[in-house]
């Protein structure tokens, strides 16, 4: 059950952390930090909030805005770190995972006093951590960043498939579909492919065989 208890009970500022894109075959792997407020977490506007896998896109947007919000009227801070596709496949993608949080916590205004991470992993971190597994189906404010990190993705990859428009990116944002699998086999890699993960290192493969 999502709630806010846990962030209620510890003092001074508790950011929730959560990932998106770890699987996708294309962009950067996104994280985002999220602070709420009392005032945040019982506020009507957030009655939808849930892990963002679980929500439909239009109202992963809504709650997106009511973020927004939110952090306009002081009752909410975000930051938001990413790792690019050269980090991923020199680091490796959990490492480059760890960075992206990193840089979100960095993106914050200031240093929160606890962090929760949604996992089993927690990053070098500036504050006392936490690593919960399915934290961002239990912890408010890890549903939050979960939902502000994957909107920012994804419009992030809109914007890409308007350059790159072979991939279905405006659809799929990078991850595995057959659209995308056909794009990779019609047009080939882009400089915005993870060539570390296996389908874009077998295209590889195969063009290095056939040429």
């Amino acid at each position: 059950m999502l709630d806010f208890t846990l962030e209620s009970s510890l003092s001074g500022k508790v950011a929730g952390v959560d990932e998106v894109g770890r699987g996708a075959w294309a962009g950067p792997v996104y994280a985002a930090a999220a602070v709420l407020t009392a005032d945040a977490a019982n506020s009507p506007n957030l009655t939808f909030i849930n892990d963002s896998k679980a929500l439909s896109k239009g109202k992963r947007e809504i709650i997106y805005k009511q973020l927004l919000n939110a952090i306009k009227s002081g009752n909410a801070w975000i930051g938001i770190g990413s790792a690019g596709v050269k980090e991923i496949d020199s680091l490796n993608i959990l490492e480059a995972t760890m960075l992206a949080m990193q840089r979100a916590v960095a993106d914050l205004p200031f240093i929160p006093e606890t962090i929760l991470i949604d996992g089993n992993k927690t990053p070098e971190l500036p504050s006392p951590s936490k690593a919960i597994v399915n934290g961002d189906k239990l912890i408010l404010s890890i549903a939050a960043a979960s939902i502000y990190a994957k909107v920012t993705r994804d419009k992030y990859m809109f914007s890409l498939s308007k350059e790159y428009d072979g991939y279905g990116w405006e659809q799929n944002s990078g991850y595995g579909t057959q659209r995308h699998q056909q794009g990779l086999i019609n047009c080939g890699i882009t400089e915005h492919h993870r060539k570390s993960f296996r389908p874009v290192k077998n295209i590889i493969k195969q063009n290095t065989i056939y040429s």
